[in-house]
């Protein structure tokens, strides 16, 4: 069963390195969380090396730029490690000829890749990095162009593993959605962001640039999204603190308040074991 803390500062103590998520522990794609940004900048000078891990599609420069727009200070954080970098490896061993199924702000994705961005009945591979529209359209809206892709055996290099993202006060969906929706229609799907290993590979080697060679056991995640930081965290052997108010805060909140017996007995039915848990980070 999870234990309920106060503030990170309560167990920081025991770990050597912070894998923290961004997207609904930093901010909520609209504003900052300045308890969050304090936590981690104070984690930083208590002696932990903090590497921020995020399904982000857009490689780490402009997430960095993303986050002092939203107010997340430098300080927050030691290195940044994005879905979006470790895709550009998947991008850069797959076919040549690319489909981008997202909006075109993501095209520096491929900044440097030997790959020609095509329309959808020359690819030789789809990069979905989102939705053409994500305020208005679902993963069936593109049922068709799916469909096709699928009977000509295409394969999804999916950007972005989230499901769904906050986005102010909304839920919005995001690339994983119609990831998750090509492999019902029996597509191929290849992902290196949360929960795979690649992400986490490369953001625990980022953590060594810094300090050298830690433990494992020596190691916290943290998130809010339970088929990414959660899983990601189990997967990979790590202590979890579980942010409880983030995308599945509905599945156990009783009058605007986490209820913890239910909270427990919702991550117990996902297989879930965090360490510690939290409503925000702070």
């Amino acid at each position: 069963m999870a234990q309920r803390i106060n503030t990170l500062s309560e167990i920081i103590g025991r770990y050597d390195v912070v894998l923290s998520d961004v997207w609904g522990v930093l901010h909520n794609g609209v504003d900052a969380f300045p308890d969050a940004c304090k936590a981690l900048a104070s984690a930083r000078s208590a002696g932990s090396t903090v590497v921020l891990i995020t399904n982000s599609p857009r490689p780490s420069p402009g997430v960095i730029a993303q986050l002092r727009v939203l107010g997340v200070p430098d300080e927050a954080y030691d290195h940044i490690v994005t879905s979006g970098d470790v895709t550009r490896h998947l991008i850069a061993e797959g076919p040549k000829k690319v489909f981008l199924l997202g909006p075109e702000r993501d095209m520096p994705l491929f900044d440097g890749l030997d790959v020609e961005i095509v329309g959808a009945e020359e690819a030789e591979a789809i990069v979905c990095t989102g939705f053409f529209d994500d305020e208005k359209e679902v993963p069936e809206d593109y049922h068709h162009m799916l469909a096709a892709f699928q009977a000509r055996d295409v394969p999804f290099i999916c950007a972005n593993p989230d499901l769904v993202v906050e986005r102010g006060h909304r839920i919005i969906p995001c690339a994983g959605a119609v990831a998750a929706y090509y492999d019902q229609l029996g597509g191929t799907t290849r992902i290196a962001g949360k929960p795979h290993h690649p992400i986490y590979e490369a953001a625990l080697q980022a953590a060594r640039e810094t300090r050298g060679n830690f433990a494992a056991g020596r190691v916290l995640a943290i998130g809010d999204g339970m088929p990414t930081d959660v899983r990601g965290a189990i997967a990979q052997g790590l202590d979890l603190l579980y942010i409880s108010a983030g995308i599945h805060v509905q599945e156990y909140t009783v009058n605007g308040q986490t209820d913890e017996a239910s909270m427990n007995a919702w991550l117990t039915s996902e297989g879930a074991a965090p360490q510690w848990w939290m409503p925000r980070l702070a």
